[in-house]
């Protein structure tokens, strides 16, 4: 957010109905977010047109991991490999009241996804025993979370100082029920955006 601001919103259906008020005066304030949808609805303006390569589109979502107590991000897909204008960001209330948001507070998480070929795909739900090699490394798997639970519970003091097992943070199966992966990343190090010409 560019700066600071409360949201009320007094339960009704119209725009009138949630109030904006910028912690000081800001002649942009009114072109960042509004009551455009109503309902409770705040719809953001991020300020970008997003353009991607052909077959790539955009989520826009909430911060992720970021809760917000009195309203819900709303999530959409947008088609930015041919849009030529830009999308919202929006939020619903989820009861009447005020909610906050602070200056430099993150507003929306976008993500790229090449949603076209998703259609290609055909979920099938089958049962785990007709690959016995998943349900060795599922129930080795199970047996240690199992025992470490139990661990914790009796206030084990090695389980308490490891507090959590780690086995997909390092990209490792439980014993060697199979071959880790090679390529497993536990911290995704994008590219900061830059200045193009």
């Amino acid at each position: 957010c560019p700066m600071a601001f409360t949201a009320e919103w007094n339960g009704g259906l119209m725009q009138s109905d949630i109030t904006l008020t910028p912690d000081r005066p800001n002649p942009d304030f009114h072109n960042f977010v509004k009551s455009h949808f109503s309902h409770g609805v705040l719809t953001f303006h991020p300020g970008y047109l997003f353009k991607t390569p052909p077959g790539w589109s955009m989520i826009a979502q909430g911060p992720p991991n970021h809760i917000k107590d009195g309203v819900q991000p709303l999530a959409g897909l947008v088609e930015t490999d041919w849009l030529p204008f830009p999308f919202t960001m929006n939020w619903m209330f989820t009861r009447p009241g005020k909610v906050r948001f602070e200056k430099n507070e993150p507003f929306c998480f976008i993500t790229l996804t090449q949603d076209r070929q998703l259609a290609d795909f055909q979920p099938v739900i089958r049962g785990m025993d007709r690959n016995p090699e998943l349900r060795d490394q599922y129930d080795t798997w199970e047996k240690h979370r199992s025992e470490f639970n139990k661990r914790i519970f009796r206030l084990d003091p090695e389980a308490t100082r490891e507090a959590w097992q780690r086995y997909y943070f390092r990209g490792e199966f439980p014993e060697e029920t199979g071959e880790a992966p090679k390529d497993h990343v536990n911290k995704r190090r994008l590219k900061t955006p830059r200045f193009g010409g």
